[in-house]
């Protein structure tokens, strides 16, 4: 009898404790954590006169703070925008190595769907928008500017752009998150050789993984 007592007490605890709400109308989402971004890159062939075929541009993964700020349209739809410090990448060819480094800043801009109600602690969401891509500190190293190169550019990209993550709420203003984000970056990579033009079109397409704490207010 007293342990069916204590059984009844606790469950009347538990249905008493105030609920930790999850996102809801009105609310302004922020998330900071650590940002990879892996590209997914494909080009051209680099064919070099007097070089020859020097195969496709490959670019290295980097991690960086990510940051995002969101706004609850609904209690399930959202504006958000993907944010965060300079990324920079080494560039390289099978047959030289790393060739030059570029930094850049890819800002994302979402409409996101969040599953489950403003009283669920989870909350899984996802999204699709569009990605704006800008580069900049395009660089040959001393092995690209060896075999002539030079000055460097990347065009800035706009495309398509998709993500899907997951909130837990640790009580109603503070969260825990992970996402995964695809964007679709393609950009024409300009340099001269021994002061002839050349252009080879690369799509780098990455995938961000993010993880995160967050605020609601």
């Amino acid at each position: 009898m007293k342990k069916t007592l204590c059984a009844l007490a606790v469950m009347a605890a538990v249905v008493a404790a105030p609920q930790a709400l999850a996102h809801k109308k009105g609310d302004i989402i922020v998330r900071a954590g650590a940002a990879v971004v892996s590209p997914n890159e494909s080009s051209d062939d680099v064919i070099l006169d007097g070089v020859g075929n020097l195969g496709e541009f490959s670019v290295d993964s980097n991690t960086q703070l990510g940051l995002t700020f969101g706004y609850m349209l609904t209690d399930n739809i959202s504006i958000e925008v993907l944010a965060a410090t300079p990324f920079s990448h080494k560039v390289s060819l099978d047959a030289t190595g790393d060739i030059a480094e570029v930094e850049h800043l890819p800002p994302t801009f979402m409409l996101q769907y969040y599953f489950m109600d403003s009283s669920s602690k989870l909350r899984p969401y996802v999204g699709a928008g569009i990605n704006y891509t800008t580069f900049f500190n395009e660089e040959f190293n001393s092995t690209g500017k060896s075999v002539g190169l030079s000055d460097l550019s990347l065009d800035d990209s706009w495309g398509l752009a998709a993500n899907v993550g997951l909130d837990y709420m640790i009580d109603d203003k503070w969260f825990v998150g992970g996402s995964i984000w695809y964007a679709d970056i393609s950009t024409d990579v300009t340099f001269k050789q021994d002061g002839v033009d050349k252009k080879v079109k690369t799509d780098i397409d990455p995938w961000v993984f993010m993880l995160s704490v967050g605020y609601s207010f």
